[in-house]
């Protein structure tokens, strides 16, 4: 497995590979754009030249950065990716200064944040605007 930081994206590819960790329709989006424009960096997994995993990491530009889209090709689940993901995403968000790295996530991957991850545990709050 090879994990490559900021990586040419391919939208049809990412739309692909997101459609199949999130079991959703692959409706291409305009992955490139979007991050280059809004994430502080993100990371993909790649086997054989074939993405099966992606990370994104967002921020305020400062002391916070977020992560989002954690996702893995269901063929390739179980292996660790997901995990090498998020702590290179950490990695990278540490050398640009952030201090806290967040994340959201359902109930059933609790174990994968916090116990694979390191993440703690903490009080959010969540407010829908659609």
């Amino acid at each position: 497995m090879r994990y490559v930081v900021r990586f040419p994206v391919d939208d049809p590819e990412l739309s692909a590979l997101h459609a199949a960790a999130f079991e959703g329709e692959p409706d291409v989006q305009p992955w490139a754009e979007r991050l280059e424009r809004w994430a502080l960096t993100w990371v993909g997994a790649f086997s054989n030249d074939q993405l099966v995993g992606f990370v994104q990491v967002c921020w305020d530009g400062g002391a916070h950065a977020f992560v989002l889209d954690t996702a893995v090709h269901p063929d390739h689940g179980r292996q660790g990716i997901g995990k090498q993901l998020v702590l290179t995403a950490a990695e990278e968000a540490r050398k640009a200064g952030c201090e806290w790295l967040h994340v959201d996530y359902e109930p059933h991957l609790k174990a994968f944040y916090e116990d694979a991850c390191g993440f703690r545990p903490t009080d959010a709050g969540l407010l829908r605007l659609r």
